[in-house]
């Protein structure tokens, strides 16, 4: 994240993409949530954590014998956090982590654009209770790198290629869009026991067109200076997804792996 984070939280359309996000990929987080155990009393390190959904779930099953802290370099969509959260501005890829040891610590959709990922990984395993769990979600564009899946007709092309220069505008920030993958080696590596992991991927959600139409709006001028669409050819994918001529849209698949400290 940081200065060459692409989707900045200060633009608008971040809002829309929290709670697109939220939509589809909550239910997943909350299930592995339940089955690591997470419960009353738990201290929990939520990071990157963009809007409040998830430290308001860890809150209310963590109670006020627990303690939730969210962290994130832009906290102004954390303004919903219910009082049971704390919230502090914080660069994982940059400062130490907050005091104390955690029963969880989970990062969703944020080590993929960290530059110094290694480092940032030692640290939320290094704040970890012994017996206390990590969770890593990390979404994989090379292993699924269509928005349309399937490709059949002008309209879904379109879709396809803009997804293609949007991948390439990631790349050029330094994001790693096979990190997903290579997670369960990681926590591995790091000497985690109990490692699990598991994919998912969404099609024909209507949150997935929430969710494409704010990224591609969020980033279209940088699409066109950088040469990979033209302004027509944003202005019809728009359209086309305004007049539900792309259904059934996919996202990236979503690997979320776990681990728990020795």
């Amino acid at each position: 994240m940081g200065e060459g984070y692409l989707l900045e939280n200060q633009q608008p359309e971040a809002g829309e993409r929290f709670t697109a996000l939220a939509r589809l990929l909550d239910p997943v987080t909350c299930r592995h949530f339940e089955r690591l155990g997470v419960a009353e009393g738990w201290r929990c390190w939520e990071i990157g954590a963009g809007g409040a959904t998830i430290p308001n779930w860890l809150a209310r099953r963590a109670g006020p014998r627990g303690r939730v802290i969210a962290t994130d370099i832009d906290t102004g969509w954390l303004v919903s956090a219910e009082p049971g959260v704390e919230v502090l501005q914080h660069d994982v890829g940059a400062e130490l982590p907050p005091a104390g040891e955690f029963d969880l610590v989970h990062a969703r959709l944020v080590l993929t654009h960290v530059p110094v990922r290694e480092a940032a990984l030692r640290a939320m395993v290094g704040a970890l209770r012994p017996g206390g769990w990590l969770l890593l979600e990390e979404a994989d564009p090379g292993l699924q790198p269509l928005i349309c899946p399937d490709e059949h007709g002008p309209e879904q092309r379109l879709a396809n290629r803009l997804r293609e220069g949007f991948r390439s505008l990631m790349a050029s920030r330094h994001a790693d869009l096979g990190y997903g993958r290579t997670l369960p080696r990681l926590l591995r590596a790091e000497g985690l026991a109990e490692v699990g992991a598991e994919g998912f991927f969404p099609i024909t959600d209507p949150a997935c067109v929430v969710l494409e139409r704010a990224t591609v709006e969020q980033v279209a001028d940088r699409l066109i200076a950088a040469g990979l669409a033209t302004r027509e050819e944003i202005d019809e994918h728009l359209a086309n997804l305004a007049a539900g001529r792309l259904p059934d849209l996919a996202t990236a698949p979503m690997i979320s792996a776990w681990g728990r400290r020795g």
